[in-house]
């Protein structure tokens, strides 16, 4: 079973992704479904699925606070050439990626060496488009679509599909209190 561990953005954000994600359309580029844009904590990859109740109980041990979070900024990975179009995220996210890192390592998931907070937009399949796409992304560059709390996240199973991939939640996870 193909799984990751996310922070799911609310509906008011993701009600303004499609005209953000029209600003940068064009051939060559494959926008991220915007009900499936998620902040990543960690990806997990395949996991046998006798493993999947244990690193929910693990999950379920990983404690944090509510924290506030924006979402501002598109930017793109890595550089020059374009692959992944994102927008950026402030907040706690890089604690609670350790947290949840931590509470992993047993189960053998390497540590993550940069973690970055952001939710993918959009990922290039047409290299050429760098000089294009870097233009329309600084016309948008300092976008911001507000703040909302943190206060869970989720253990997501991947399916992949000719038409994109469909996600399932496995587990939620709140905050404490």
């Amino acid at each position: 079973m193909r799984c990751f561990v996310a922070v799911d953005l609310p509906a008011e954000i993701k009600r303004e992704l499609p005209a953000i994600q029209q600003t940068i359309a064009m051939n060559g580029l494959k926008l991220v479904d915007p009900e499936l844009v998620h902040i990543t904590l960690k990806f997990l990859g395949e996991v046998p699925e006798g493993r999947v109740a244990e690193i929910r109980e693990a999950l379920a041990r990983v404690r944090f606070s509510p924290f506030q979070a924006r979402i501002k900024g598109v930017g793109a990975f890595p550089g020059r050439s374009i692959r992944v179009i994102w927008l950026g995220a402030t907040g706690s996210f890089e604690e609670l990626a350790r947290a949840v890192d931590t509470a992993l390592e047993p189960f053998g998931f390497e540590r993550d060496k940069r973690f970055s907070a952001h939710a993918t937009l959009a990922r290039v399949k047409d290299l050429s488009l760098s000089r294009v796409l870097s233009d329309r992304i600084s016309g948008i560059s300092d976008i911001d679509l507000g703040e909302f709390t943190v206060d869970r996240f989720v253990l997501k199973k991947s399916t992949l599909t000719p038409r994109g991939p469909i996600y399932e939640d496995i587990a939620e996870f709140r905050a404490s209190q």
